[in-house]
């Protein structure tokens, strides 16, 4: 059986993994980068917590002795579904089952200025690109002499109160009350202003109330400016504009208010659903078609327990990926019946800054907040990053941030463009 695997996000890269050593299936794992990223924690890299390294594991080291997975360092432009091909910008492939995992990027919702201006953070390279943009904002302050202009350069807006939004901004308050007045002494940090916009009336929306009314709490005590109800109309690169009309004068804004899931060309639009998601039976089969999968965000099946989808987690691409490849072991082997999927929550959680955090467990119904949330957090984390050796060094970081409130990562890389969204050195 030849599987091709599109993503080596947390589901394509448990699914290979779970299909190594099987003799009668071959694995083609096609990736346009050649590590694996781990999302949770780009917001650190972002705000130079964490090096990029720290958080990424090269997909060959992944696969030593596993003679049947094959890696592919590719972009897929189309597939086509009735030939059992992809096309990709390394060539042509063909297969006998398709897994889709190719996970999601960021949703615009059709503003060509936020496109342009606002900074997402959905890569290692776009977390990256927003460090630089902080370094470069506050370099160019000490050059700045209009008053007004040093606040809108000090002024940061986070677009999206869900959990990246929320730990940007509990991040970039921390960074503001202990590290940056150390490191330019010349500003006045009483003038850095730090905006969360959250469209509906909570923080943290997919999480319990109390976990939403703990979060605002505590980065209002970090002193960010929390601003329920409130929609972005714009941004033009120097103010952002509201629905109300309000307008506000901002250098810098993150925008983690949507996702949508990337589908490749080539899939009829009736497989897809809203949020661009491919609609996929309780076998994670693309409906009507037995040898095409899809797992992860990219996902959308409905179930009893879920029946508007299931929460794009990571936790969720990795249970599909375990049930999928004892599905297609069974489909090898010609044995029957198929396992069904359902997602087991475990729980949920967001960490908002140091002891500050929140734990959503449903079953008990339980609820963490503050130290023992913060804890939680990091041991999670800590468990859930490839590598003994990232886990190391991002311990040894956490542990060096912790005792000394300070972190030697804040490094201006003048070779990423953001406008490349690709990383390349621009002349």
């Amino acid at each position: 059986m030849k599987v091709v695997i599109i993503g080596g996000g947390f589901g394509g890269l448990k699914l290979a993994r779970s299909l190594t050593q099987q003799r009668n299936i071959d694995v083609l794992l096609i990736d346009k980068l050649n590590y694996h990223q781990f999302q949770p924690l780009f917001y650190q890299v972002a705000t130079a917590g964490l090096d990029a390294s720290n958080i990424s594991f090269p997909l060959r080291k992944v696969f030593h002795g596993s003679p049947n997975i094959r890696i592919r360092l590719a972009e897929v432009n189309r597939i086509d579904v009735n030939e059992k091909q992809i096309f990709t910008t390394d060539g042509t492939f063909d297969f006998d089952v398709l897994v889709i995992a190719s996970g999601a990027g960021t949703n615009f919702f059709g503003n060509a200025n936020m496109v342009q201006y606002a900074f997402p953070m959905k890569t290692t390279v776009e977390a990256l690109q927003l460090r630089n943009q902080f370094i470069e904002v506050l370099e160019n302050c000490l050059m700045e002499t209009d008053e007004k202009e040093i606040e809108r350069l000090m002024t940061i807006v986070v677009v999206g109160g869900g959990p990246t939004g929320v730990e940007i901004s509990g991040a970039l308050a921390e960074l503001k009350k202990f590290v940056l007045p150390k490191d330019y002494p010349e500003l006045d940090f009483s003038k850095m202003k730090i905006i969360l916009l959250e469209g509906s009336e909570k923080t943290l929306a997919t999480m319990s109330a109390k976990s939403s009314r703990q979060s605002q709490d505590y980065l209002e005590r970090l002193g960010v400016v929390v601003r329920l109800n409130s929609q972005v109309k714009d941004y033009d690169g120097k103010v952002v504009s509201m629905d109300s009309g309000e307008q506000i004068p901002s250098s810098t804004v993150i925008w983690s208010a949507g996702i949508k899931g990337n589908i490749p060309e080539g899939l009829d639009s009736q497989f897809i659903a809203r949020g661009n998601r491919i609609k996929v039976n309780r076998f994670n089969q693309v409906l009507g078609i037995d040898y095409l999968y899809a797992i992860g965000d990219v996902a959308f099946m409905e179930t009893p327990r879920f029946p508007n989808g299931h929460p794009q987690l990571a936790n969720v691409a990795i249970n599909q990926a375990v049930i999928l490849s004892k599905n297609l072991i069974r489909i090898s082997q010609k044995k029957r019946p198929l396992i069904e999927f359902e997602y087991a929550d475990k729980g949920t959680m967001a960490t908002v800054g140091r002891h500050l955090a929140v734990v959503d467990i449903p079953k008990p119904k339980l609820h963490f907040g503050g130290f023992l949330a913060w804890f939680i957090w990091m041991g999670l984390h800590l468990v859930l990053i490839l590598g003994v050796k990232n886990r190391v060094q991002v311990f040894v970081n956490w542990f060096y941030m912790y005792m000394t409130y300070d972190q030697s990562l804040r490094l201006l890389f003048r070779g990423i463009d953001r406008r490349t969204q690709k990383g390349e050195t621009v002349d």
